[in-house]
């Protein structure tokens, strides 16, 4: 396999399984551009992003700049010389003079089969969409939000117990391989990008906190999807009292009764269609719990109505 020379962007853990597949398949890592270091952790603290820790660990040089838009960053980024740039999760934007620079362009590790989901979420959405499978597509960069011509792709079935954390760590041991896989493809001159199909395009909004309410009005398969692909951010919470409770785990059951409202005394809680049964919770400030040990800490018996809102 012919041996590149590279840049690598990105910020993430996710990112963290490609620049190491990519050291251990014998490229050249020339730089190493991330998101700068950023407070963290109870003393704020200035932190390095995980690619960064990873990358100065390995001796490689580390860039951090906040944009790439003056013309003395993308100089300097030019003057790398690169046959390549590998992007995944970086967190900028990339002006056309960056795309342009290395001599086979910047190729992006996306963690969906686009065009479906594009954007900022693909992992979550797909898990809150009730997608049955997702993956990773290997991607020519262009100026669009994911838009750029394929050059390949691999699938990973979404199961009913797959949580976002479980699919982020498949996708991101699978990116690592796929990138090898198609770095030598194209320069073996086996793959080339395709254009995306324009049917099927959808859009994976930035998650918010706002989101993590669980509303029990809504159907108890959306609620155990939404618990799901919130784990572990922003979580999937409810309020009792004066706390807002994070739900970890949970199952769907065929039991009704009007939304919110506890029908027995191990902690299945009625919603607009079925039931969820609460498996396992979190208490601000606690570790997470089974449902039995949370019980006895609080006292929810069958017919107790749980509020929507923690003023209401």
């Amino acid at each position: 396999m012919t041996r590149l020379r590279l840049a690598f962007m990105g910020t993430p853990d996710f990112a963290v399984s490609s620049l190491r597949a990519l050291a251990e398949a014998g490229h050249e890592i020339a730089a190493v551009y991330s998101q700068p270091p950023r407070p963290a952790g109870r003393g704020h603290k200035e932190r390095p992003s995980p690619v960064h820790a990873y990358a100065a660990a390995q001796g490689w040089e580390v860039r951090t700049p906040k944009d790439l838009k003056n013309e003395t960053e993308q100089a300097a980024f030019a003057a790398l010389d690169l046959d390549v740039a590998v992007v995944a999760a970086y967190g900028l934007i990339l002006p056309k003079a960056i795309l342009e620079a290395p001599r086979l362009g910047c190729l992006n590790i996306h963690a969906s089969l686009l065009p479906r989901w594009r954007g900022a979420a693909p992992i979550q959405r797909a898990i809150l969409a009730g997608d049955a499978e997702s993956g990773v597509t290997i991607m020519q960069m262009d100026e669009g939000l994911d838009t750029g011509g394929m050059i390949t792709s691999a699938k990973q079935p979404i199961t009913e117990q797959t949580t976002a954390s479980d699919l982020h760590d498949q996708l991101a041991d699978l990116g690592g391989r796929l990138i090898v896989e198609g770095l030598c493809g194209i320069e073996e001159g086996r793959l080339a990008p395709t254009p995306q199909p324009t049917e099927g395009i959808t859009y994976a909004a930035k998650l918010s906190k706002a989101e993590s309410l669980l509303d029990w009005r809504r159907p108890a398969v959306e609620l155990a999807r939404q618990v799901r692909a919130f784990t572990p951010w922003p979580g999937a919470v409810f309020p009792l009292g004066k706390e807002r409770i994070k739900v970890l785990e949970v199952a769907a059951v065929k039991e009704n009764g009007p939304p919110g409202k506890v029908l027995d005394d191990v902690l299945t809680v009625a919603c607009g269609a079925g039931a969820l049964r609460l498996l396992r919770l979190q208490r601000p400030g606690k570790g997470p719990m089974a449902a039995k040990d949370f019980l006895n800490g609080f006292a929810l018996p069958a017919g107790t109505v749980l509020l929507e809102d923690a003023g209401s």
